[in-house]
């Protein structure tokens, strides 16, 4: 039997971190090195200031203060803070841009649970 895990149990993934591949989570990862492939969660991916992340994304919610390049679907929100560089395309719900957050690239913001309006108002 093995060490149980706790639901909300923050992975971090240091600076001197380079990883490539596919990651799968539960909680919230923070990755402050390289990444490039794959991320798939219901949780929150948060990429600091000086992190490059190279891919897709499918996950709950994306906090971004650092570099990514890709595409991204977030199931609840995207944030991108001062620092953050967003290159490519961004499907969300909620965006939210600090002043001095770059996006480059295509966003499509609909929100499943909102229906949707017609002509006739």
């Amino acid at each position: 039997m093995g060490v149980p895990v706790a639901k909300d149990e923050i992975a971090y993934l240091g600076s001197d971190t380079v990883y490539e591949g596919k990651l799968s989570f539960k909680g919230t990862v923070r990755i402050e090195g390289r990444f490039t492939g794959e991320i798939v969660s219901d949780g929150t991916l948060n990429v600091g200031k000086d992190a490059r992340v190279q891919g897709t994304l499918t996950v709950g919610e994306l906090l971004l203060s650092g570099h990514f390049s890709g595409d991204v679907t977030a199931k609840r929100r995207v944030v991108v803070y001062t620092s953050g560089i967003l290159e490519g395309t961004v499907q969300t719900p909620s965006l939210l841009t600090e002043e001095g957050g770059v996006i480059e690239g295509q966003i499509s913001m609909r929100n499943p649970g909102k229906p949707s309006k017609n002509a006739d108002g």
